[in-house]
């Protein structure tokens, strides 16, 4: 190994023989030995099947399964580079990410769902089939070997969620990986006692780097459940005795969302770790089942990260540190408190190491030897930071610049709104108009002169903040990973099926 930089196989070798931990799914349970000999298997199956003159790239578009992980135990075991490819993209979307990251091969436990998104030249393995059973038994003495892999060898190709464009395939190196679940493991004394719940996608950061990963580190075991249910989480904890859970976006939400029950703390879960929760439901999750929620900021690239601190205020993402500042997006100075800018790492790359085949937007990101997040936020007095959207959201209203974040912390604070977006629609005399779409509580009527009568008093609320429109769904649009896909919204503006009332002041 090059360094002291872990790596994704270093993990894996404590677990070639142990027999008391492993996989769980469904009502079945695999050993970590078996899972690694399994991974040794379709390693294996793959390497007969790649062109060695060509990136040894496979796509994988798959549930939360089995399989999933031991396609991640191959490529830990032999160098291979697993790409996480986007159930929710079709057609010519699909194809474009399957040539971007140069893959060879697609695993897929839906191949109906592929259509015709799929390149020439691209082999398609039905890994439920009787013929990829066939292949995989056909390896069936493959030993367990452990490929010399370096901390920044690639380990993995994750796409970005592409709410506002085309998604980019990142580079996530082995240490990218193996560091922070190493980390987590170690900052929450998680263990060989500890079973780690997988609900988020695997072909996402968050899944990867926040759960699989910190199981790995930790030598326990893995429940999987193929897709998020919130009716299903609290259930699962119980039944798998997860000690440990990540997400991602708006399931702690979702979950708070399900009718309370009195026996709702009693369950083991005694972690939840993730990104972008909202507030409010931070400390409500927690008290309801009895467990600690530790949200934290980042993104798939990794060149910005910051963490929240004991003594963060409510809404805060956490201190300024020497790898994070806010600046002008024009003049690149650093923004005095409560100015939005755009925030930045002044030292560099932090985790982010590069994208693949986008040279051009690569060089974008790194500008002038700063990462540049393309997301918005501001700075209080104290030097805490508060998220204000994503440079993409900007509106421009009447001559300022606006971030959408601010506006939508002030909308959940009504007592009937449960999930909040705020974006731009254009007007031609003042640039953009400020539109929210609301969802709202069972059982809940929206009255429009009610809802102004609510803004009118919060202190917060700038006039050129205020919403002149309002619109009343049932759900927003959103990615697999829960993202809201504003540019929908903006492109719907006042022509939806959802009702839009103007509000007044």
């Amino acid at each position: 190994m090059s360094d002291d930089r872990p790596t994704v196989t270093e993990l894996l070798a404590p677990l070639v023989d142990v027999t008391d931990r492993g996989v769980y799914e469904d009502d079945s349970f695999v050993s970590w030995r078996d899972h690694l000999l399994a991974g040794a298997r379709v390693a294996a199956a793959l390497k007969g099947r790649l062109d060695p003159a060509r990136p040894p790239h496979v796509g994988v578009m798959l549930g939360n399964t089995t399989f999933f992980s031991s396609v991640l135990v191959a490529a830990g075991l032999s160098g291979l580079v697993t790409v996480g490819l986007n159930p929710t993209r079709r057609g010519d979307a699909f194809a474009r990410d399957v040539a971007r990251a140069d893959c060879q091969l697609v695993l897929t436990d839906d191949v109906a769902a592929l259509g015709d998104g799929v390149p020439d030249g691209v082999v398609v393995v039905d890994v439920e089939s009787a013929d990829w059973a066939a292949e995989l038994a056909s390896h069936a003495g493959t030993p367990v070997t452990f490929a010399d892999t370096g901390p920044d060898d690639l380990y993995m190709l994750i796409f970005t969620s592409g709410t506002s464009g085309d998604p980019k395939a990142v580079r996530v190196t082995h240490d990218k990986v193996a560091f922070p679940g190493t980390m987590l493991a170690e900052r929450f004394g998680l263990g060989r006692d500890d079973t780690f719940y997988l609900a988020m996608p695997l072909f996402h950061s968050n899944a990867i780097m926040a759960g699989w990963a910190v199981a790995v580190a930790a030598g326990g075991s893995i429940a999987l459940r193929r897709k998020f249910s919130a009716s299903q989480f609290i259930p699962d904890v119980r039944r798998f005795n997860a000690t440990y859970a990540n997400y991602v976006g708006k399931p702690l939400s979702y979950v708070l969302a399900t009718p309370p029950r009195d026996d709702d703390s009693d369950n083991p879960l005694r972690f939840m770790y993730g990104n972008e929760g909202a507030p409010r439901d931070l400390p409500r999750f927690a008290k309801r089942f009895g467990t600690y929620v530790v949200d934290g900021f980042g993104s798939t690239e990794g060149g910005v990260a910051i963490a929240r601190t004991p003594d963060t205020p409510d809404g805060s993402l956490g201190p300024l540190t020497e790898e994070i500042a806010v600046v002008d997006v024009e003049t690149g100075a650093p923004c005095p408190p409560g100015k939005v800018g755009e925030l930045v790492n002044p030292r560099g790359r932090g985790w982010f190491r590069g994208y693949y085949g986008d040279e051009a937007a690569e060089t974008e990101r790194m500008r002038d030897g700063v990462y540049h997040s393309g997301d918005l936020a501001y700075v209080d007095d104290a030097g805490y930071v508060y998220f204000a959207g994503r440079l993409g959201d900007w509106m421009r209203v009447d001559g300022e610049n606006l971030g959408t974040a601010p506006i939508e912390r002030i909308l959940l604070r009504h007592s009937d709104v449960v999930e909040a977006a705020v974006y731009p629609i254009p007007d031609p005399a003042v640039g953009d108009r400020v539109m929210a779409a609301l969802v709202l509580t069972d059982g809940a009527d929206f009255d429009a002169e009610a809802f102004a009568a609510f803004l009118a008093v919060q202190p917060d609320l700038g006039p050129k903040q205020w919403p002149s429109f309002v619109r009343i769904g049932t759900a927003l649009p959103r990615t697999e990973t829960f993202k809201v896909l504003k540019r929908v919204l903006s492109a719907e503006a006042l022509d939806c099926t959802d009702p839009v009332h103007a509000i007044g002041r």
